[in-house]
Protein backbone atom coordinates (compact mmCIF):
# COMPACT_ATOMS: atom_id res chain seq x y z
CA UNK A 1 0.00 0.00 0.00
CA UNK A 2 1.20 3.14 -1.22
CA UNK A 3 0.17 6.87 -1.09
CA UNK A 4 -0.42 7.63 -4.60
CA UNK A 5 -1.24 11.54 -5.88
CA UNK A 6 -0.29 10.68 -9.61
CA UNK A 7 -2.09 13.03 -11.74
CA UNK A 8 -3.22 15.48 -8.84
CA UNK A 9 -2.41 19.06 -7.83
CA UNK A 10 -1.48 20.70 -4.80
CA UNK A 11 -1.56 23.93 -3.75
CA UNK A 12 0.78 25.06 -1.03
CA UNK A 13 0.50 27.88 0.58
CA UNK A 14 3.91 29.57 2.58
CA UNK A 15 5.67 26.65 0.13
CA UNK A 16 8.85 28.47 0.64
CA UNK A 17 8.85 28.05 4.59
CA UNK A 18 11.05 25.35 6.26
CA UNK A 19 7.98 23.18 6.42
CA UNK A 20 6.12 24.14 2.88
CA UNK A 21 9.17 23.00 1.10
CA UNK A 22 9.37 19.32 3.03
CA UNK A 23 5.66 19.56 2.35
CA UNK A 24 6.12 20.47 -2.15
CA UNK A 25 8.99 17.99 -1.61
CA UNK A 26 6.92 15.06 -0.22
CA UNK A 27 3.89 15.46 -2.54
CA UNK A 28 5.81 15.45 -5.35
CA UNK A 29 7.72 12.68 -4.19
CA UNK A 30 3.96 10.57 -4.42
CA UNK A 31 3.50 11.67 -7.89
CA UNK A 32 1.79 15.37 -7.55
CA UNK A 33 1.91 18.41 -9.74
CA UNK A 34 2.85 21.57 -6.79
CA UNK A 35 1.70 25.19 -7.18
CA UNK A 36 3.80 27.12 -4.90
CA UNK A 37 2.63 29.31 -3.40
CA UNK A 38 4.91 32.53 -1.83
CA UNK A 39 4.51 36.33 -0.70
CA UNK A 40 8.23 37.68 -0.71
CA UNK A 41 10.64 35.48 -1.19
CA UNK A 42 10.51 34.45 -5.28
CA UNK A 43 14.10 33.60 -5.56
CA UNK A 44 13.41 30.78 -3.45
CA UNK A 45 10.43 29.61 -4.89
CA UNK A 46 12.28 29.46 -8.30
CA UNK A 47 14.57 27.12 -6.76
CA UNK A 48 12.31 24.60 -5.34
CA UNK A 49 10.40 24.73 -8.60
CA UNK A 50 13.66 23.75 -10.15
CA UNK A 51 13.95 20.93 -7.59
CA UNK A 52 10.39 19.79 -8.17
CA UNK A 53 10.55 19.56 -11.45
CA UNK A 54 13.83 17.88 -11.33
CA UNK A 55 11.87 15.16 -10.24
CA UNK A 56 9.63 14.69 -12.74
CA UNK A 57 7.16 16.70 -11.76
CA UNK A 58 4.94 19.67 -13.20
CA UNK A 59 5.34 22.99 -10.62
CA UNK A 60 4.67 26.67 -10.72
CA UNK A 61 4.82 29.73 -8.67
CA UNK A 62 2.44 31.84 -7.59
CA UNK A 63 2.64 35.41 -5.57
CA UNK A 64 -0.12 36.36 -3.35
CA UNK A 65 -1.11 38.36 -0.30
CA UNK A 66 -3.09 35.27 1.75
CA UNK A 67 -4.96 37.90 3.57
CA UNK A 68 -5.98 39.30 0.77
CA UNK A 69 -8.91 38.24 -0.75
CA UNK A 70 -8.79 39.57 -4.10
CA UNK A 71 -5.12 38.49 -4.07
CA UNK A 72 -6.10 34.80 -3.50
CA UNK A 73 -8.50 35.25 -6.33
CA UNK A 74 -5.93 36.37 -8.55
CA UNK A 75 -4.01 33.68 -7.78
CA UNK A 76 -6.80 31.28 -8.29
CA UNK A 77 -7.16 32.67 -11.73
CA UNK A 78 -3.51 31.90 -12.60
CA UNK A 79 -3.65 28.69 -11.63
CA UNK A 80 -6.64 27.85 -13.56
CA UNK A 81 -5.07 29.41 -16.82
CA UNK A 82 -2.08 27.37 -16.69
CA UNK A 83 -3.17 23.52 -15.66
CA UNK A 84 -7.01 24.05 -15.37
CA UNK A 85 -7.72 22.74 -11.67
CA UNK A 86 -6.26 22.23 -8.50
CA UNK A 87 -7.18 19.13 -6.12
CA UNK A 88 -5.45 19.50 -3.49
CA UNK A 89 -5.29 22.92 -0.91
CA UNK A 90 -2.36 23.20 2.04
CA UNK A 91 -2.89 26.13 3.65
CA UNK A 92 0.41 26.41 5.66
CA UNK A 93 1.02 29.80 5.42
CA UNK A 94 1.15 32.19 8.47
CA UNK A 95 2.02 35.37 9.64
CA UNK A 96 5.15 35.59 12.29
CA UNK A 97 5.41 38.10 15.44
CA UNK A 98 6.77 38.09 18.65
CA UNK A 99 5.22 35.96 21.49
CA UNK A 100 3.78 38.20 24.80
CA UNK A 101 1.44 38.40 27.35
CA UNK A 102 -2.04 39.71 26.33
CA UNK A 103 -1.91 42.82 27.93
CA UNK A 104 1.66 43.58 26.16
CA UNK A 105 0.69 42.22 22.74
CA UNK A 106 -0.41 44.69 20.22
CA UNK A 107 -3.68 44.68 19.10
CA UNK A 108 -2.10 44.72 15.35
CA UNK A 109 -0.39 41.10 16.23
CA UNK A 110 -4.56 39.49 16.48
CA UNK A 111 -5.14 41.15 13.51
CA UNK A 112 -2.82 39.29 11.52
CA UNK A 113 -3.54 36.02 13.49
CA UNK A 114 -7.24 36.45 12.20
CA UNK A 115 -6.70 37.49 8.77
CA UNK A 116 -3.69 35.07 8.27
CA UNK A 117 -5.57 31.95 10.35
CA UNK A 118 -8.90 32.41 9.42
CA UNK A 119 -9.78 34.79 6.70
CA UNK A 120 -6.64 33.00 4.86
CA UNK A 121 -9.00 29.47 5.55
CA UNK A 122 -12.29 31.42 4.45
CA UNK A 123 -10.77 33.04 0.65
CA UNK A 124 -8.66 29.94 -0.14
CA UNK A 125 -12.37 27.78 0.19
CA UNK A 126 -14.05 30.20 -1.44
CA UNK A 127 -11.81 30.55 -4.39
CA UNK A 128 -11.22 27.09 -4.90
CA UNK A 129 -13.79 24.72 -2.94
CA UNK A 130 -15.95 25.62 -5.76
CA UNK A 131 -14.27 24.04 -8.13
CA UNK A 132 -14.17 20.95 -6.16
CA UNK A 133 -17.84 20.42 -5.87
CA UNK A 134 -17.79 20.79 -9.70
CA UNK A 135 -15.48 17.43 -10.17
CA UNK A 136 -16.82 15.59 -7.47
CA UNK A 137 -14.25 15.58 -4.58
CA UNK A 138 -10.65 17.02 -3.40
CA UNK A 139 -8.96 17.75 -0.54
CA UNK A 140 -8.68 20.63 2.23
CA UNK A 141 -5.96 20.92 4.64
CA UNK A 142 -4.64 22.99 6.99
CA UNK A 143 -1.92 23.56 9.13
CA UNK A 144 -2.64 24.04 12.85
CA UNK A 145 -0.72 23.72 15.84
CA UNK A 146 -0.51 22.11 19.28
CA UNK A 147 -0.57 25.51 20.66
CA UNK A 148 -4.55 25.58 20.09
CA UNK A 149 -4.94 23.27 22.62
CA UNK A 150 -2.46 24.17 25.23
CA UNK A 151 -3.10 27.81 26.02
CA UNK A 152 0.16 28.76 27.27
CA UNK A 153 0.94 32.08 28.49
CA UNK A 154 2.11 34.15 25.54
CA UNK A 155 0.38 32.57 22.96
CA UNK A 156 -2.79 34.32 22.94
CA UNK A 157 -3.29 36.15 19.23
CA UNK A 158 -1.35 32.65 18.03
CA UNK A 159 -4.00 30.36 19.66
CA UNK A 160 -6.67 32.65 19.16
CA UNK A 161 -6.24 32.81 14.99
CA UNK A 162 -5.81 28.96 14.98
CA UNK A 163 -8.60 28.33 16.94
CA UNK A 164 -10.84 30.50 14.83
CA UNK A 165 -9.02 28.40 11.91
CA UNK A 166 -10.12 25.21 13.71
CA UNK A 167 -14.07 26.38 13.50
CA UNK A 168 -13.85 27.12 9.49
CA UNK A 169 -12.10 23.98 9.22
CA UNK A 170 -15.23 22.03 11.15
CA UNK A 171 -17.99 23.70 9.65
CA UNK A 172 -16.43 23.41 5.90
CA UNK A 173 -16.12 19.69 6.42
CA UNK A 174 -19.52 18.93 7.39
CA UNK A 175 -20.92 21.40 4.29
CA UNK A 176 -18.42 19.87 1.70
CA UNK A 177 -18.51 16.43 2.56
CA UNK A 178 -21.63 15.92 0.56
CA UNK A 179 -19.26 16.53 -2.59
CA UNK A 180 -16.87 14.10 -1.30
CA UNK A 181 -14.29 16.92 -0.32
CA UNK A 182 -12.77 16.16 2.82
CA UNK A 183 -11.20 18.70 5.20
CA UNK A 184 -8.80 18.29 7.86
CA UNK A 185 -6.15 19.66 10.23
CA UNK A 186 -2.74 19.16 10.66
CA UNK A 187 -1.27 20.26 14.61
CA UNK A 188 2.65 20.17 14.71
CA UNK A 189 4.01 20.13 17.76
CA UNK A 190 7.72 22.11 18.34
CA UNK A 191 9.14 20.69 15.07
CA UNK A 192 12.61 20.22 14.05
CA UNK A 193 13.28 22.21 10.67
CA UNK A 194 16.40 22.94 8.53
CA UNK A 195 17.13 26.15 11.08
CA UNK A 196 17.32 23.79 14.08
CA UNK A 197 19.84 21.24 11.79
CA UNK A 198 22.16 23.79 10.81
CA UNK A 199 21.92 25.46 14.42
CA UNK A 200 22.49 22.43 15.84
CA UNK A 201 19.63 22.42 18.43
CA UNK A 202 17.36 19.77 17.59
CA UNK A 203 16.69 17.81 20.70
CA UNK A 204 18.85 19.94 23.63
CA UNK A 205 15.96 21.71 25.21
CA UNK A 206 13.40 20.84 27.82
CA UNK A 207 10.19 20.45 25.72
CA UNK A 208 11.68 16.95 24.05
CA UNK A 209 11.69 15.69 27.51
CA UNK A 210 8.21 16.46 28.05
CA UNK A 211 6.76 14.71 25.13
CA UNK A 212 5.28 11.02 25.98
CA UNK A 213 8.16 10.24 22.82
CA UNK A 214 10.90 12.20 24.35
CA UNK A 215 11.96 13.60 20.98
CA UNK A 216 10.74 16.39 18.75
CA UNK A 217 9.00 15.54 15.58
CA UNK A 218 10.60 16.39 12.19
CA UNK A 219 9.20 18.17 9.37
CA UNK A 220 9.31 15.08 7.41
CA UNK A 221 7.12 13.48 9.94
CA UNK A 222 4.67 16.58 9.31
CA UNK A 223 4.56 16.44 5.28
CA UNK A 224 3.74 12.52 5.19
CA UNK A 225 0.43 13.30 7.47
CA UNK A 226 -0.07 15.59 4.83
CA UNK A 227 0.74 13.26 2.27
CA UNK A 228 -1.36 10.41 3.90
CA UNK A 229 -4.96 13.25 4.50
CA UNK A 230 -4.30 14.22 0.88
CA UNK A 231 -4.12 10.36 -0.89
CA UNK A 232 -7.61 7.83 -0.93
CA UNK A 233 -5.70 6.28 1.93
CA UNK A 234 -7.77 8.87 4.04
CA UNK A 235 -10.92 9.44 1.87
CA UNK A 236 -13.40 8.57 4.81
CA UNK A 237 -11.26 10.68 7.13
CA UNK A 238 -12.75 14.63 7.61
CA UNK A 239 -13.25 16.94 10.40
CA UNK A 240 -10.21 15.74 11.87
CA UNK A 241 -7.52 17.56 14.29
CA UNK A 242 -4.60 15.65 13.91
CA UNK A 243 -1.80 16.20 16.80
CA UNK A 244 1.76 15.09 15.65
CA UNK A 245 3.66 15.69 17.96
CA UNK A 246 4.89 12.80 19.86
CA UNK A 247 1.65 12.49 22.32
CA UNK A 248 2.30 15.68 23.75
CA UNK A 249 -1.29 17.13 23.18
CA UNK A 250 -3.64 13.80 23.40
CA UNK A 251 -7.37 15.50 22.47
CA UNK A 252 -10.14 13.95 24.90
CA UNK A 253 -13.54 12.10 23.25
Amino acid sequence: MQIDLSNKTALITGATGDLGRVMARTLAGCGANIVLHYNNNEAKARELKQEIEAMGRWAMIVQADVTNEQHIYAMHAKVKEELGHVDIVVANAVIQYQWTSILEQPVADYISQFESCVLQSVFLAKAFVPAMIERGGGRVIGINTECAMQNFAGQSAYTAGKRGMDGVYRVLAKEAGAHQITVNQVAPGWTISDRDRASGIEETNEYAQSVPLKRRGTDQEIANTVAFLASDLASFITGAYIPVNGGNVMPAI
